[in-house]
């Protein structure tokens, strides 16, 4: 059975970082980061990229609150999830993203990567997190489906 391609996106104020799926839809690779405003281009640059990778899902990482509740932050994320299913026809998830920043900021710690060369790649690779997690959690819910 074929696997959707997915493009994830890690939504912060000033960048967003993308990853997406193989074209096989099994592992995630961080691809790039967007800057978020201004707000008009950034949607084009998330359709252009979407649409150019044959993307057929687009997940959003929901910075939930530690306590589970949806905050201001996530408040934006499910608008953009909203805008990009009703502008350009996009099936959208989203998938909770807490930590996954600081995971990203984990693995360039213990690569000895330089605070500048860190904020090069934390957003695309925290994308990239999210769209894991998301995979995996697919993977658990396909009961007696083989992923070969």
């Amino acid at each position: 059975m074929a696997r959707p391609v997915i493009v994830a996106l890690d939504v912060g104020e000033k960048r967003v970082g993308v990853a997406g799926t193989d074209p096989l839809g099994l592992t995630a690779q961080p691809l790039t980061v967007l800057k978020r405003k201004p707000h008009g281009p950034f949607l084009e640059a998330v359709r252009e990229l979407a649409e150019g990778r044959g993307a057929s899902l687009i997940v959003l990482g929901l910075p939930r609150r530690q306590d589970g509740s949806v905050g201001p932050e996530a408040q934006r994320v499910l608008a953009l999830a909203h805008e990009l299913r009703s502008r350009f026809g996009f099936t959208v998830e989203t998938h909770d993203e807490r930590l996954t920043t600081a995971m990203a900021d984990r693995v360039f710690d213990q690569a000895g990567l330089s605070r500048k060369e860190r904020l090069k790649a934390v957003d695309k690779t925290a994308a990239a997190i999210i769209l894991e997690g998301y995979l995996a959690v697919r993977e658990r819910e396909r009961p007696g489906e083989s992923g070969a």
